[in-house]
């Protein structure tokens, strides 16, 4: 990674031809809009447990330098924060995290795609499929919010809060990735881009060995536990003919299916395989150098 600090002496080198200029990216045009709309969602939180704004802002500025970011628009990181829970009144969605949610996941899958896609220029599309389900799922989110103390930070409710809600690895999840989208909104893609990176160094250095192929050890996982080899079924296929898009599920006995995608049917196949696994926990094995 560039700007990439260790992780590029520990990452293969990515194609001369992708490289950024300067190692920065111009932020897409009317993000100034959007910042202002989710500034007028955020007006709508509510403060917790009584907190006026110089302790609310205290409490960003600690998320701040852990992170290695400092936001412009103060309203954006609260509305990031906010669980529904803490809203008063109607409980407006818009003011909580969860439109930033929706917008940071997306801006994780394109940074993760874009570091994988350079850092491995030979790999396949199953392969960097792989590499970027296991670094974009929700467990591994919780993890990084785990190591910048997120869950500290969170506004909550009451029941919420006394319910656990701070270590809940689904609530840290949605949080760590409406951070990555209002850090996109403050900042633009270099400032999201250079998050993730910041965040996901460790685990992308570690994506540096070989994955094994997610049907291989799906089979083997099933085969362990006295299953029978997964089935695979093509559930739909939709696009011209010329560059079809195949949906396929894979099936055990005792589990829940799992669907996956791809431009073939062994991708698609791969997909579902890789989606089941991470939906058991089974972490990607790697190969022996």
């Amino acid at each position: 990674m560039s700007r990439r600090g260790k992780a590029s002496s520990t990452l293969p080198t990515p194609a001369s031809g992708a490289a950024k200029s300067g190692g920065r990216r111009e932020a897409p045009a009317g993000e100034p809009a959007a910042a202002k709309v989710a500034a007028a969602a955020a007006a709508e939180a509510a403060p917790v447990d009584g907190q006026k704004e110089p302790r609310r802002r205290r409490r960003g500025t600690v998320l701040e330098e852990r992170i290695g970011y400092r936001f412009k628009d103060g309203a954006l990181l609260d509305c990031a924060l906010t669980h529904i829970s803490a809203l008063k009144g109607a409980r407006n969605r818009a003011g909580s995290y969860q439109r930033l949610e929706f917008l940071g996941d997306h801006v994780l899958g394109l940074v993760i795609s874009d570091v994988l896609f350079r850092a491995f220029p030979k790999a396949d599309e199953g392969e960097l499929s792989r590499r970027l389900a296991d670094l974009v799922r929700k467990e591994t989110c919780a993890e990084i919010a785990v190591t910048i103390e997120l869950g500290a930070a969170i506004k909550l409710g009451s029941s919420e809060a006394n319910a656990g809600g701070r270590k809940r690895p689904a609530i840290l999840a949605d949080v760590c990735e409406a951070l990555i989208g209002a850090v996109y909104l403050d900042g633009g893609y270099a400032a999201a881009e250079g998050l993730v990176e910041r965040l996901w160094q460790v685990r992308m250095q570690a994506t540096a060995q070989p994955l094994r192929d997610s049907k291989t050890v799906l089979q083997e996982w099933a085969q362990a536990r006295g299953l029978p080899t997964p089935a695979y079924r093509e559930v739909a296929r939709t696009g011209p003919d010329h560059s079809p898009e195949f949906r396929v599920a894979v099936q055990l006995p005792n589990f829940a299916p799992a669907e996956g995608s791809g431009r073939s049917k062994r991708a698609a196949e791969q997909a579902a395989a890789a989606a089941m696994l991470a939906r058991e926990r089974v972490k990607p094995e790697r190969r022996n150098a």
